[in-house]
C-alpha cells in the first residue's frame, strides 16, 4: 500500500509540473501580447511553480526510498526542504516583481490587447485552481508537506490571478495605467507572504517543532481506543517526515503482569496507532510498571493488589500526555487527603 501511495504521489506532482510548465508558456504569451507588467509578474511567478513542482517531484520520490544505515529514520524529512527551497523562490520572486512594477510606475508605458490577455490569464487561473486543490486534498491524505505545499501555491497563484484580472478590467474601463503597475506591487507582497508561511512551515518540520494537528490526532486515537488496563501514558512525542509518523511514549501497565502479557498489550496499543494512519508508523513503548498510587485513577476490574478504591479518571488530553512526568504523580499531588 505504501508503494502505491507514493506512485500517486509522484503523478500527482508530475501533473504539476506539466501543467505549471505549460501555464508560463500561456502567461508569457499574455504579457507578449499586452505588454502588462501585472501579467509579467504573474509569468515570473509561474517560472517559481516550475522550478518547485520539479524539486518537489525529486524530493517525494527520495522521500519514498527505505531506511537504510546513513537514514535510520528514513529519507521523509527532504519534503520539509522542498518547501523551503520553494518558498525562498517564491520570496525572491517578488522583490524581483516589486522592482520591475516600481520601475514601471515611475516610467508607465501603454497597455494593449487587453481582452486576449485576460481570457489567458482567465484559462490559467481555472487550472491552476482545480489542479492546486487536488494537491492540497491528496497531501492532506497521504500527510505530504510537498504536495500540500505546491497545492497551496498554486492556489495563492490562482487567487493572484483574480487580483490581476480585477485590475487589467480596472484599466480597460478607466484608462490609468498606473494601476497595472500597482497591482503588480500587490501581487508581489501577496506572493512574499505566500513564500513566507512556507519556509516557516519548514524550519519547524526540520526543527521538530510540535505539530500540534498531528499530536491533536494522535491523543484523540488513544482516547477513543483506551483500554481499562491502560493505567497511564505520558511523554508522548508525535513527529511526521513525509509520510512517516514517528511516536515515542510511556505506558502505565500492571506491574504484576508476565512479560508476555506486558508484550501484548504495548503490540495491541501500536496497533490501534497504526490504524489511525496511511504511511508508515513508527512507534516506541517504554512499559512502566503501575504503582500503588495508580488505584485511584485505574479502572483495572478485580485487581489482586489493588490498595485504594477507583475514584476518577485522569484527563488525557494534548497538554498532560505530552508531559515528561506520570499523570497520576501529578493528580496525586493535587488530590486533597
Amino acid at each position: 500500500m505504501q508503494i502505491n501511495q507514493n506512485k500517486r504521489k509522484q503523478r500527482l506532482i508530475l501533473l504539476s509540473f506539466v501543467a505549471s510548465f505549460v501555464l508560463t508558456g500561456l502567461k508569457f504569451f499574455a504579457y507578449f501580447l499586452t505588454d502588462s507588467n501585472a501579467i509579467l509578474s504573474d509569468a515570473i511567478e509561474s517560472i517559481i511553480n516550475v522550478i518547485a513542482s520539479g524539486f518537489a517531484f525529486y524530493s517525494i520520490r527520495l522521500s519514498a526510498l527505505p531506511k537504510d544505515k546513513n537514514h535510520p529514520y528514513g529519507h521523509g524529512k527532504v519534503e520539509f526542504f522542498s518547501a523551503g527551497f520553494e518558498g525562498a523562490l517564491i520570496i525572491i520572486a517578488s522583490f524581483f516583481i516589486a522592482f520591475e512594477a516600481i520601475q514601471r510606475l515611475l516610467n508607465p508605458s501603454p497597455l494593449q490587447n487587453l481582452s486576449s490577455g485576460m481570457l489567458i490569464i482567465l484559462v490559467t487561473l481555472v487550472i491552476n485552481g482545480v489542479i492546486g486543490m487536488l494537491l492540497v486534498q491528496k497531501g492532506k491524505k497521504y500527510n505530504s508537506l510537498a504536495l500540500t505545499a505546491d497545492g497551496r501555491h498554486l492556489l495563492s497563484d490562482s487567487l493572484s490571478s483574480v487580483l490581476l484580472l480585477i485590475s487589467v478590467l480596472l484599466v480597460i474601463f478607466t484608462g490609468q495605467v498606473w494601476i497595472d503597475s500597482a497591482a503588480s506591487l500587490l501581487f508581489g507582497g501577496i506572493i512574499a507572504y505566500s513564500g513566507f508561511k512556507l519556509v516557516r512551515k519548514s524550519v519547524s518540520g526540520l526543527m521538530d517543532e510540535t505539530d500540534d494537528e498531528l499530536m491533536q490526532k494522535v491523543v484523540n486515537t488513544i482516547r477513543s481506543n483506551k483500554k481499562l488496563y491502560w493505567v497511564d501514558v505520558h511523554n508522548l512525542r508525535v513527529q511526521q517526515y513525509g509520510s512517516d509518523l514517528h511516536i515515542d511514549c510511556h505506558l502505565t501497565l500492571p506491574y504484576y503482569w508476565t512479560l508476555q502479557e506486558t508484550h501484548e498489550a504495548i503490540h495491541e496499543f501500536e496497533n490501534v496507532l497504526k490504524a489511525s494512519h496511511e504511511g508508515e508508523t513508527e512507534i516506541f513503548v517504554h512499559a512502566d510498571p503501575c504503582v500503588p498510587e495508580c488505584c485511584h485513577f485505574c479502572r483495572v476490574a478485580h485487581c489482586p493488589v489493588r490498595s485504594h478504591p477507583f475514584q476518577h479518571d485522569l484527563d488525557w488530553d494534548v497538554v498532560n500526555l505530552a508531559k515528561n512526568q506520570k499523570l497520576f504523580m501529578e493528580a496525586q499531588l493535587k488530590r486533597p487527603d
